[in-house]
């Protein structure tokens, strides 16, 4: 599937589907949809009022149009209030005229939806975001494929001539977002510690990136006992991943992402039981494969910033090895943690990967993680915590997700709450009390980072799956923080 500029007015496009967006306050058809219109015999006009369409966000209808017309079908999408127009009002209509597109048989789609405050570039990225997402399946755990489909092989984008390279750049973009959908998708047999190792070389060998695995004994001279503890019950060796773009000539900044990467978590012998969701376990890498999606994705844009891409990978399971509740584990700089539940093990293997990062010498580290269900308690599914004592790294990463569309709420990181944490035995305990369990555990891993000049730390437990489309993701892996992530290594 090709998306494309064309400079061919809406009135003489001729193909499978044309699609247009209608504000929900400006209904009445205008300009050349008038025009249309009136070719039509007002035919455009009778389905709206047949439909009783209000041009609400994310709405559609369609209709075949008359023998002898240029288009076979048409498409309306709601935009919704035009003061509330947003680029990702953009990327959502049209992965609703894509989906659309694509059941009603369309092989050629024109797309026509107004440029967002006069920025031609990033409306014509979003909207080509929008229609490579939607368009997306993922069939390679189907044994047999399905009846062959008629699938859409072109889109063109009305009105938006020039903007090759923004297409472009959305689908280098889109193929980090999909690659962290195929990681957080796929079963716990499939991706493991090692084939994890085994992406992070790839990404390296195709995009120039530089890789280091440090393997468990690499890890133990580092005295990495936090990771190390939680990767002791597996029969799969841990793998601590360093992936690292450099730009040519000096970077205008250096900066680290750290992705928790629990390819499946058990619970440990604080093992999850039922109706605790341990068979979705298999996303509990979801920060980390956000992770190698931006790292795949910047390999490709190429800014002038040098990212470390950082995940210690293991298992969290039961055996004999195991970790015990009550146990105490080293951590590379030093400090002692009781273990007063195995099932908060994400925490231990960030807390090794923010020490590793924060001596790289960079200006800035965002580490994220499906850390709590605190925090989908808190925001629900579909907006993710940021915690960060920085205003201005803070700042930096909610314009990134407002672009990109995806939602971040500031919490709290009330100091005293740590009091929750400390421990008789120990420097502190590895969880704290019930209430504030997202705050607790920000506390936490600001334990283990010293000398960077700003941190921020992403709980994006509920947004890395949806159980239902939420506009531009299809059910399942979302891939969600990918698109932030770039944006914020690229402003």
């Amino acid at each position: 599937m090709e998306v494309r500029v064309s400079n061919t007015p809406l009135l003489q496009w001729t193909g499978d589907g044309l699609a247009v967006g209608l504000f929900e306050d400006a209904v009445e058809l205008t300009g050349d949809l008038a025009t249309l219109d009136e070719k039509l015999a007002g035919s455009i006009q009778e389905l709206i009022a047949e439909e009783e369409f209000k041009g609400k966000a994310g709405s559609t209808i369609n209709t075949r149009m008359p023998p002898g017309s240029q288009v076979r079908k048409l498409i309306l999408v709601g935009l919704g209030k035009s003061e509330d127009l947003k680029l990702d009002s953009l990327r959502r209509a049209a992965a609703s005229i894509a989906r659309v597109g694509k059941n009603q048989k369309c092989k050629t789609l024109a797309i026509s939806l107004p440029v967002y405050n006069q920025q031609l570039a990033e409306t014509a990225q979003a909207i080509a975001e929008g229609v490579e997402l939607a368009l997306y399946e993922d069939t390679r755990f189907k044994s047999e494929p399905e009846e062959k489909k008629i699938t859409i092989e072109t889109v063109d984008l009305l009105g938006l001539t020039g903007q090759e390279k923004a297409i472009a750049r959305a689908k280098k973009i889109c193929s980090g977002v999909i690659l962290a959908r195929e990681l957080v998708a796929a079963p716990a047999n499939e991706v493991t510690p090692i084939t994890m190792a085994e992406t992070a070389q790839t990404i390296a060998t195709d995009y120039g990136l530089q890789v280091e695995i440090l393997e468990k004994s690499d890890c133990e001279k580092l005295g990495m006992g936090a990771f190390l503890g939680v990767a002791q019950a597996s029969d799969l060796p841990p793998k601590f991943i360093h992936l690292t773009y450099k730009p040519q000539g000096t970077p205008k900044r250096k900066l680290a992402i750290i992705g928790k990467g629990l390819t499946f978590d058990s619970g440990g012998l604080n093992i999850k039981g039922a109706g605790s969701g341990i068979e979705t376990m298999k996303i509990d890498m979801g920060g980390s494969a956000a992770t190698f999606g931006a790292a795949k994705a910047i390999g490709q844009l190429k800014p002038d910033v040098e990212v470390h891409f950082i995940s210690a990978v293991t298992e969290n399971m039961i055996s004999g090895h195991a970790m015990h509740p009550g146990d105490v584990l080293k951590a590379s700089n030093g400090k002692t943690i009781e273990v007063n539940n195995t099932d908060a093990e994400g925490r231990l293997t960030l807390a090794d990967a923010l020490v590793f990062a924060d001596k790289l010498g960079v200006d800035a580290i965002v580490d994220l993680a499906t850390l709590t269900g605190a925090c989908v308690v808190a925001l629900g599914n579909d907006i993710a915590g940021m915690f960060s004592p920085h205003d201005d790294l803070a700042k930096q990463l909610e314009t990134a997700g407002e672009q990109a569309g995806e939602q971040f709420w500031r919490m709290p990181m009330e100091e005293r709450y740590f009091e929750g944490l400390k421990s008789g035995i120990a420097d502190m305990k590895n969880t704290g009390p019930r209430p504030g369990g997202s705050i607790t555990a920000a506390l936490f891993l600001k334990q283990f980072v010293k000398d960077t000049p700003a941190w921020a730390h992403l709980d994006v437990a509920g947004p890395v799956w949806a159980d239902k489309d939420n506009g531009v993701n299809n059910t399942g892996a979302t891939g969600f923080a990918v698109r932030t992530l770039v944006n914020w290594v690229m402003s």
